[in-house]
């Protein structure tokens, strides 16, 4: 049974309390012990240890420093944050229109100085043109039922991607060898958009990679993310798209990532595998 965004986020808010109560438990202290190093009552520890009221940053502070535990307060208002904000179900998102959608990552994109992207199923969308990101589109339309503005939404996609040709941003991109044989839009299309990845390949800000079919892999194929500096991580799945900002967490997503890029070619190599797949179209 597919989980709901609401008691997923639930979930995410309980993963929270358990780890104050496990903090507790660790330091040796009664609820009635706690609520008196805090500063509160009683009943208010016995609301955030059973999530039915959310911590702010000052109620996990004092708790973590209460257990002797202060190193880990960030880590949690982190995990905290998440649990109250990081699930963003897609057809909320697009109810609005997918234009908007491409624009509300413009301040995102444009405060982000490295850009780390790994994707198993797409071209990212910094490297799309509008021929491929209008059949992207058009399908994400028709899967959440809602308006079809492809078109306006593939245009505001490429004025967004113009930041790869900017100053100040970096963008290293690793994707599957599958990538390039997804057909989406037509044979002209899709033609296009391979012979793009060729030129920006060579973009003196981007470093693309792909993973050849045939290698030894260290990790199997995970879902669609971006890093955002070492900030912030943005998972893509069906029903929504997951923000991460817990430390440990968007370090894992690195270390990921790491290992992914490790697997892929570059250069010649990638670009023989671009040729292979546009020779395939014919």
């Amino acid at each position: 049974m597919a989980t709901s965004p609401s008691s997923s986020a639930q979930a995410a808010r309980e993963r929270v309390a358990r780890r104050l109560r496990d903090l507790r438990a660790d330091a040796g202290l009664t609820g009635s012990e706690l609520a008196a190093r805090c500063g509160w009552t009683h009943p208010k520890t016995s609301r955030l240890e059973n999530a039915r009221t959310p911590p702010t940053p000052d109620d996990i502070r004092r708790w973590c420093h209460a257990c002797g535990a202060d190193d880990q307060a960030e880590d949690i208002i982190a995990q905290s944050r998440d649990a109250e904000s990081a699930y963003m179900e897609w057809r909320r998102q697009v109810r609005a229109g997918l234009k908007r959608l491409q624009d509300s990552y413009v301040d995102l994109y444009r405060a982000t100085e490295l850009f780390r992207i790994y994707s198993p199923t797409l071209v990212p969308g910094l490297l799309q043109t509008e021929g491929y990101a209008r059949a992207v589109l058009s399908g994400v339309a028709k899967l959440y039922d809602v308006p079809n503005d492809a078109d306006q939404a593939a245009a505001a996609r490429m004025e967004r991607s113009k930041i790869v040709h900017e100053p100040g941003h970096r963008f290293v991109m690793v994707v599957e060898e599958s990538v390039l044989y997804y057909r989406l839009g037509d044979a002209d299309a899709m033609a296009a958009q391979l012979g793009y990845l060729l030129t920006a390949g060579a973009l003196p800000s981007v470093s693309l990679g792909i993973i050849p079919k045939t290698v030894q892999r260290t990790l199997w194929p995970q879902e669609l993310f971006h890093v955002y500096d070492d900030q912030m991580v943005s998972v893509e799945l069906m029903s929504a798209r997951v923000r991460v900002t817990q430390p440990s967490e968007v370090a894992l997503y690195l270390r990921a990532f790491d290992q992914l890029r490790g697997m892929a070619v570059y250069g010649a190599e990638a670009r023989a595998l671009i040729v292979k797949a546009i020779e395939a179209l014919r």
